[in-house]
């Protein structure tokens, strides 16, 4: 992709035309240069890709997941902490003891303090999960969670590529309409100049003149509102590429009939893993699987190993931290079992709501299967009918030209008339109008198609 920066200004339109646009683009933007992209149909999925914020969106839904992943994994960890503190009592706590321990009465408490001015402890806990069913599955489920969300940005890509791809090949075709517009302005500007020849000459009627002009008109118009959408085209294809709309873009891929056929298959052989659709789809189910298999899990006990190492000192004057403070140790390790018994059914609410979610999702795969077929099918007609239609409008765009000649002559030898040889410029306006349209309809149809069988 070649990019730089200067000022275009195409001869081929209206100086008023682009003497308006040019007064515009001086009052929105006077201290910014134009930038003209050069680029081909890659070029432009290149920058969409890049550029466009539901693409974004996708990949930062794909980060997302990923931290998600690592929580998972880190449940399946050691859990490690650590505790320290330090206490200094203003008022020794009172413990009542019964007053017969030391020869008291019997039924009488005596007040003693068995606790120290200051004390201090430190230590480090450990925690490891052995056996946690919800766990474990979850970590067999961090993949497909991974290709659900790569699959995501596959159909936004998709869907992306798809929209790129009419609008840049539209206004590729768009071309080939303002030649044919531009030819017929040419035709009906000398077509007027010769009449009015004509009628200076008393060969032909003053209203031949204004029909020649109305006609001059017309094109002219027409042309005008075929720059309106091509501009208007520009616009759309540069909001989906995630440019300026005050840049400008040449598109560099160019046009040939013969790629609308070329290295297309028209079979009806298709592949349903070829869709991203479908693979997005099956990797539901299976996410929906280990969702099943999770809420099963939670009937499941939980084993789980701990331990502690730590180290308590005590002492009437604050000197835990000094040489002749004394600590004492005390550590241990054990096993812990929980053993789920009754939690009022939400367990079992949850398994079934998974089990009818994952129906659910099976009755779309299926779904899908059968909306597969018929827009393949649909497609595949719509594209074989475009291609036709094409051929049919360009072959008869090619004999609206040689009758429009042939007329011709015979106009200029006086051997037909101002009306026969306008009546033709119609007809080969029409036929022309109805070959671009056929040309857009098999580029739409060709896209559809490729989209249908997965190969976009």
């Amino acid at each position: 992709m070649n990019v730089k920066k200067i000022f275009y200004m195409s001869k081929r339109f209206h100086n008023g035309f682009w003497l308006s646009c040019l007064v515009i683009l001086l009052g929105l933007n006077r201290s910014e240069a134009q930038t003209i992209h050069e680029l081909t149909a890659q070029d432009a999925i290149a920058l969409a890709k890049k550029n466009n914020i539901q693409v974004k969106n996708a990949l930062t839904n794909l980060a997302l997941q990923e931290q998600t992943n690592k929580e998972v994994t880190a449940l399946a960890l050691p859990k490690i902490t650590g505790t320290g503190s330090t206490t200094d009592f203003f008022d020794i706590p009172v413990t009542l003891v019964p007053g017969e321990f030391f020869g008291g009465t019997p039924g009488s408490y005596l007040p003693v303090k068995f606790q120290t001015k200051f004390i201090a402890s430190g230590g480090v806990a450990l925690t490891q999960t052995l056996f946690d069913g919800s766990v474990f599955v979850g970590l067999k489920a961090r993949t497909a969670a991974l290709d659900y969300y790569k699959k995501a940005i596959d159909l936004t890509v998709e869907d992306l590529s798809v929209n790129v791809y009419k609008v840049y090949y539209q206004l590729v075709v768009s071309k080939t309409q303002v030649q044919l517009e531009d030819s017929n302005i040419a035709r009906a500007a000398k077509l007027l100049r010769d009449t009015r020849v004509m009628n200076q000459n008393g060969f032909a009627e003053k209203l031949d003149v204004d029909k020649a002009a109305v006609q001059l008109t017309n094109l002219e118009t027409a042309k005008q509102n075929t720059e309106t959408t091509i501009i208007n085209g520009f616009t759309t294809l540069k909001f989906l590429i995630g440019i300026p709309a005050a840049d400008s873009i040449v598109l560099t891929t160019a046009f040939d009939e013969a790629d609308l056929t070329g290295g297309v298959s028209i079979d009806t052989s298709y592949s349903y893993q070829n869709r991203y659709d479908y693979q997005y789809l099956e990797i539901q189910k299976q996410l929906n699987d280990f969702d099943i298999k999770r809420y099963q899990a939670a009937f499941y006990p939980v084993l789980s190993l701990n331990g502690s190492y730590q180290k308590n000192a005590a002492s009437n004057t604050y000197d835990v931290f000094t040489s002749s403070g004394t600590w004492y140790t005390s550590s241990y390790v054990g096993l812990s079992l929980n053993v789920p018994i009754f939690e009022g059914f939400a367990k079992n609410a949850r398994l079934k709501k998974a089990r009818l979610t994952s129906q659910l999702t099976s009755a779309q795969v299926e779904n899908l299967k059968l909306n597969i077929g018929q827009e393949v099918a649909i497609a595949r007609n719509n594209f074989i009918n475009a291609i036709n239609t094409m051929n049919s409008q360009k072959s008869n765009m090619r004999t609206a030209e040689t009758v429009y000649a042939q007329t011709k002559k015979k106009f200029e030898s006086g051997l037909s008339t101002n009306t026969d040889l306008s009546n033709s410029q119609n007809d080969l306006i029409t036929a022309q109008a109805n070959y671009v349209n056929a040309l857009y309809t098999a580029v739409i149809a060709k896209v559809d198609f490729l989209k249908a069988i997965g190969k976009i």
